[in-house]
């Protein structure tokens, strides 16, 4: 059964018993009491001037505008909020701006999640004299 968030077919994305239109018709006050804890906690203290001003970025956007443009952000630890679907952004790694496009299952998450600081290292074979056995190694 596959989530269509956008034609309202069976199997349609409910975010704690509301539909993706419902969450997004609501103030930021009533979607903040449906967010886990940590999140709601963000939104409840109030956001700070940087959150409030890609929350801006955010709501004069279309899916169209941000797929050729993406919203570039440093911002992390900014929640997901239900107006952020659909919409792509540009997440700093701390290297490079990476895309993440926001689907209906983000909600209730950061936008750091979706894009890893950290890569897994990969090593190679040890080299002549790396280490004490390999000088028993022959050298061919």
């Amino acid at each position: 059964m596959s989530t269509d968030y956008r034609t309202g077919r069976e199997g349609e994305f409910t975010y704690r018993g509301h539909t993706l239109d419902e969450l997004q018709k609501m103030d930021l006050d009533e979607v903040a009491e449906l967010l886990p804890a940590r999140q709601r906690r963000t939104i409840v203290r109030g956001l700070s001037a940087e959150h409030e001003k890609l929350l801006e970025k955010a709501s004069g956007k279309t899916d169209e505008e941000t797929a050729d443009n993406p919203i570039r952000t440093h911002l992390r630890d900014m929640p997901v909020l239900p107006e952020f679907v659909g919409l792509t952004f540009a997440v700093y790694t701390g290297q490079s701006f990476e895309r993440v496009q926001v689907q209906p299952e983000m909600i209730g998450h950061y936008l750091g999640e979706f894009q890893l600081t950290r890569t897994s290292v990969e090593h190679g074979q040890a080299g002549i004299g790396a280490t004490r056995s390999s000088k028993f190694v022959p050298l061919k």
